[in-house]
């Protein structure tokens, strides 16, 4: 099991529970992953902590002062 926090710029648009579909984006020394259809994104990993399945579980949503974070949960 694997946890893994995603910023989501407005609230209401995954809910505890939903099951997810996560796509990767490459960046020329990193990976980063988006919550589709593009409603949050994750920060960037390293090769070593690629994600290897590309669908989970809304496990939180968080409210902070920076906005609202969703907490995903995969089986790896």
């Amino acid at each position: 099991m694997r946890l893994m926090d995603f910023k989501m710029e407005r609230e209401n648009l995954v809910e505890i529970g939903e099951t997810v579909k996560i796509t990767e984006g490459v960046l020329p020394s990193s990976w980063y992953y988006v919550v589709e259809p593009a409603v949050a994104m994750s920060a960037n990993f390293s090769f070593r902590e690629r994600l290897k399945a590309r669908e989970g579980v809304v496990k939180e949503i968080k409210q902070t002062p920076r906005g609202f974070y969703v907490v995903v949960e995969f089986e790896e």
